[in-house]
């Protein structure tokens, strides 16, 4: 498989070429374009309780599977919100996602929202941490650009959980209020902040979510009594 990211960082879009037989897994609502010789399938990838682990993860309940049948096969793919895409391949190792970060991957990748760190890590932003590992290429979207950062041994950094992507297995963390107080966190327009210790690399991006719906929700209209 070869990735090829195209229209980045505002508007990004992922091109997998695939060989004859060769697959990839994307979240339903991914695909933009493929070619003719390209099969679809569409499953729970691993039956009922796996779908509903992905849907409290944030993730599609199903996934679809697009394999190719002839020379120069390629899918197009794309997240739902503008932003950046990153090719992320993985050799055994585990990393850790946002939720709906996730966009696709090759059949070697494994995803699970069911691990324990899921429930406090994010917490207080109300989103749920996937547990992504195996071998293969791994595609992660973002709202706004992506910017990664590795990390030595001992290297800290400090990230609002907003902007949180995804980081690699070894890099520890620590949740606190911005700047260490409640002063700050209300009245400075700070939430939550993550500590984050190398080795590793962690992923973050541009723009949040939460913020743009905060933004967002006061200026849309009201209903009628």
């Amino acid at each position: 498989m070869q990735i090829e990211i195209k229209f980045d960082p505002a508007f990004a879009m992922a091109f997998a070429h695939l060989e004859p037989g060769e697959a990839i897994r994307a979240e339903a609502g991914a695909m933009v374009s493929h070619t003719p010789g390209l099969t679809m399938e569409t499953s729970t990838q691993g039956g009922l309780m796996k779908g509903l682990k992905r849907a409290v993860g944030g993730e599609s309940f199903f996934m679809n599977t697009f394999t190719a049948t002839q020379p120069g096969d390629h899918i197009g793919l794309a997240a739902p919100l503008p932003g950046d895409i990153a090719h992320w391949p993985l050799s055994g190792q585990t990393v850790y996602l946002q939720s709906g970060a996730y966009l696709a991957s090759a059949m070697g990748i494994e995803v699970d929202s069911s691990w324990g760190g899921s429930k406090t890590f994010f917490s207080g932003e109300g989103l749920i941490v996937l547990k992504v590992w195996g071998t293969g290429d791994l595609l992660v979207s973002a709202y706004g650009a992506i910017h990664a950062i590795d990390l030595a041994p001992g290297q800290a950094y400090v990230v609002d959980t907003g902007h949180m992507v995804g980081w690699s297995e070894g890099v520890t963390y620590q949740v606190s209020k911005a700047g260490g107080g409640l002063k700050q966190t209300f009245l400075g327009g700070e939430g939550l902040v993550c500590t984050l210790t190398g080795p590793g690399r962690i992923y973050l991006q541009s723009r949040s979510t939460s913020d743009f719906l905060n933004w967002l929700t006061p200026r849309l209209p009201k209903g009628s009594s």
